[in-house]
């Protein structure tokens, strides 16, 4: 059910008291305009959450990229989290995922159209990234509704339907990053991880209790899985395993190090002969004693069995040392992708194509040289001019 993921620490309620007294503060400081909101005069869709943990947002990302990347020059701007690197970078076919964090990493190797670049300082990234590519069309901004600095045309907030924010508290007695009313800057809200069998009568229920804006739209995904992929190269030339059936008859390993591995454990279960669940903190640094934990795990399995990870730790695993060569000739990633469920697709994808098309570079040129003429013959002076989904 929704929600089951949630576990409150309420002797930790006052701290919390005090946490959502200092994010309303500033969040206060933003609409009263003494923080500054930047807007640009290019395309920029966020998203992001309002909770610590995975929503899942990288997924989400990259089926944007996915719908963009034929039409117009998509560039994903990321902080890069915990990056061995500072400051604005561009990913090249040089670049590891320690220059640039798991995900981005992960992104640029499955779509190398895209521009991928990562900077803490999001306003100082954009304008990098406009100014070195004038030909970009559209900035998506990862993991960034918290991040108020920029001013996104769209903001998509993530709630996961495990741990639905209407039930969950502010940090630290629970997972929140800011209270509820934060979900009031969303234009769109994307309720995610759905069971694939979710009755008519719960949407309604999660609809209503959302409780959202008439202009904000509200859209449910679930997740799905592709076939698995060899993590090192070699793995290719002896390849065996070729889709997801090929796990009913084994024992297998799951390795990961992901903020939330409770829903990819319970969608692989009932999928394999024996899962052994094998994890780690999100974005764990593997150390020699992980390494050979996961050497010593693995041989200990009965055969057939093989090792199953995510994309996400993938990027780290291919470069670790001193992993077995039956470990190596044995190790996958699942690909995850997302689903939109009620037949929503062609609704979120028409919201989201017509406003890039709206607001390409190109229509804003056309709408400045025709502001201009109007404003010439009126003899009016210059008026700025903001990019917002809410106005489309």
């Amino acid at each position: 059910m929704e929600g089951d993921f949630i576990k409150i620490n309420k002797w930790l309620l006052p701290l919390s008291w005090l946490y959502g007294l200092a994010v309303g503060i500033r969040n206060a400081l933003f609409e009263m305009g003494i923080l500054k909101s930047r807007a640009f005069d290019v395309p920029v869709i966020s998203v992001g959450n309002i909770t610590v943990g995975g929503t899942g947002k990288t997924p989400h990302v990259e089926y944007l990229i996915r719908l963009l990347q034929d039409r117009w020059q998509v560039a994903v701007l990321s902080r890069g989290y915990k990056r061995k690197t500072r400051g604005f970078l561009v990913a090249d076919d040089s670049t590891t995922a320690r220059d640039i964090g798991d995900e981005p990493f992960q992104m640029k190797k499955k779509y190398p159209k895209a521009t991928i670049a990562v900077d803490k300082k999001r306003v100082h990234g954009i304008e990098t990234l406009t100014a070195r590519d004038k030909k970009l069309d559209v900035v998506l901004l990862d993991d960034a509704f918290q991040h108020r600095y920029v001013k996104p045309g769209i903001n998509i907030l993530l709630v996961d339907y495990h741990r639905l924010i209407i039930y969950d508290k502010l940090l630290p007695a629970g997972r929140m990053r800011e209270p509820l009313t934060g979900k009031n800057r969303a234009d769109i809200v994307i309720v995610t991880k759905c069971p694939k069998e979710l009755k008519p009568m719960e949407y309604r229920v999660i609809t209503k209790a959302m409780d959202l804006f008439p202009y904000q739209q509200l859209f449910f995904t679930t997740l799905t899985y592709g076939e698995l992929q060899p993590v090192f190269n070699n793995q290719r030339e002896n390849m065996e395993l070729k889709t997801m059936k090929d796990l009913k008859s084994m024992s297998v390993l799951l390795l990961s190090g992901i903020a939330s591995p409770r829903q990819i454990i319970e969608d692989l279960t009932p999928q394999v002969a024996c899962l052994h669940p094998l994890t780690f903190a999100d974005h764990h640094n593997f150390r020699p004693k992980d390494v050979a934990l996961i050497n010593d795990t693995f041989e200990s399995l009965p055969s057939p069995k093989c090792i199953v990870t995510t994309e996400k730790d993938a990027a780290r695993i291919v470069t670790l040392k001193g992993l077995s060569d039956e470990v190596k000739q044995n190790i996958y990633t699942l690909p995850v992708h997302i689903k939109f469920m009620l037949e929503q697709e062609d609704k979120f994808n028409e919201n989201i194509i017509g406003y890039v098309r709206k607001n390409s570079r190109n229509s804003i040129l056309v709408k400045r040289k025709n502001d201009h003429q109007s404003e010439d013959s009126h003899h009016s002076g210059n008026r700025s001019r903001t990019i917002s989904f809410r106005d489309n």
